[in-house]
């Protein structure tokens, strides 16, 4: 079914063209390079993988509660509209926020494989430029999974986010060629590996924890790339050039932040813009879930030297200063284990199904 037919709102035109600036840069040097980076393009290419074999696609998914995440995640949880639905349309609601949240996960996916794209085509260092390239192959990657979940199990998408749309925006149109970086692999990487964390950790259900430590296995490299590249390229700025840099920080996360809301899924059912915008800010769970999502943000933004006055007063006022001295080594090597415990697990159950298979073959030989 062709996707328009899924999508919960108008999505607008189908094609959303940013205007491209800045320049391609050749480097004619080959045979040199950043000995951390050049591991990580190694990595990078060791760790492909095909999301249609290594993703149990067999298992079922029920779309009215697609994630088994508590009701008290949803920002409608104990108002008088909440009393009022039944459980049929509990159900509803649970798809569509599923829905929204795994649709703005797709959504930025392809945002990121064409930042990484972009990478590869301005950022002047070859080794930079190799690895961007196995990104870009991540981040197809997801796309296709979380297209495929979407479609086949939830069957329901929603539109881009005005303020991830916005944030996207504002990262392609800048004609310096660290801000596809900063936009994409701190920025909006950082905010979607804490989002896809605190999901995986939280749902009961096998595929979409699948699905989520896998993605997040590939993701924890991105995120190592932005800091590698853009450490080394900041401490070259001068006072005034990290600023900017920073002054851009603080409106991507502000933008990242209100981006959270799920409004839209409200509007969906009914309930008045200003209502479900006061829902949404008076949830405890949401506001916990919220400040929990720069965990990885803030301490990528203060390793890379954008650690200035106003971009810390942000933080502060945001309530997630204290999460810059999150130990993100730490974070990334947990993603790792996550994924091939999942995969260890997988196996065995696999070789134990095909041990079964035979002994069953053996006794059935013997009893003919």
């Amino acid at each position: 079914m062709p996707t328009y037919d899924l999508y919960a709102m108008d999505p607008g035109a189908p094609l959303w063209q940013v205007p491209a600036t800045g320049a391609a840069r050749f480097s004619w040097e080959y045979d040199e390079g950043r000995e951390r980076l050049l591991a990580l393009y190694q990595k990078g290419k060791d760790k492909q993988w095909d999301g249609q074999k290594r993703i149990a696609w067999d298992l079922e998914v029920d779309p009215y509660d697609p994630l088994g995440t508590p009701d008290e995640a949803i920002s409608l949880y104990g108002t008088p509209y909440w009393a009022k639905m039944n459980d049929r349309e509990k159900g509803e609601l649970r798809r569509h926020y599923a829905s929204w949240q795994f649709s703005q996960f797709l959504h930025g996916e392809q945002g990121a494989m064409v930042c990484a794209a972009r990478i590869v085509e301005s950022v002047p260092d070859l080794d930079a430029k190799l690895y961007s390239a196995t990104q870009t192959m991540d981040e197809a990657r997801h796309a296709e999974i979380y297209t495929r979940f979407l479609h086949e199990k939830i069957g329901m998408l929603y539109p881009v986010n005005d303020n991830l749309q916005a944030l996207l925006g504002d990262t392609l149109r800048d004609s310096r060629w660290d801000m596809p970086y900063l936009g994409m692999q701190v920025l909006i990487e950082g905010l979607a590996l804490a989002a896809f964390g605190l999901l995986r950790d939280t749902t009961d259900k096998p595929l979409p924890k699948q699905i989520l430590a896998y993605i997040m296995q590939d993701e924890a490299r991105h995120v190592a790339f932005g800091r590698m590249a853009l450490r080394d390229y900041y401490r070259q700025l001068s006072d005034a050039e990290r600023r900017e840099r920073e002054d851009f920080v603080i409106e991507g996360c502000y933008l990242m932040r209100d981006r959270l809301r799920g409004v839209e899924v409200l509007e969906n059912f009914g309930i008045p813009t200003a209502e479900a915008e006061e829902y949404s800010e008076r949830s405890e769970f949401l506001a916990i879930f919220r400040q929990l999502l720069f965990s990885r943000i803030v301490p990528c933004v203060k390793d890379i030297g954008l650690w200035g006055k106003r971009l810390q007063q942000a933080y502060v006022d945001m309530g997630v200063f204290d999460m810059g001295n999150t130990n993100l080594d730490l974070l990334m090597a947990q993603d790792e284990e996550v994924a091939e415990k999942l995969d260890a697990e997988r196996f065995a159950a696999e070789e134990q199904a095909r041990v079964a298979e035979v002994g069953e073959a053996i006794r059935a030989g013997a009893e003919s």
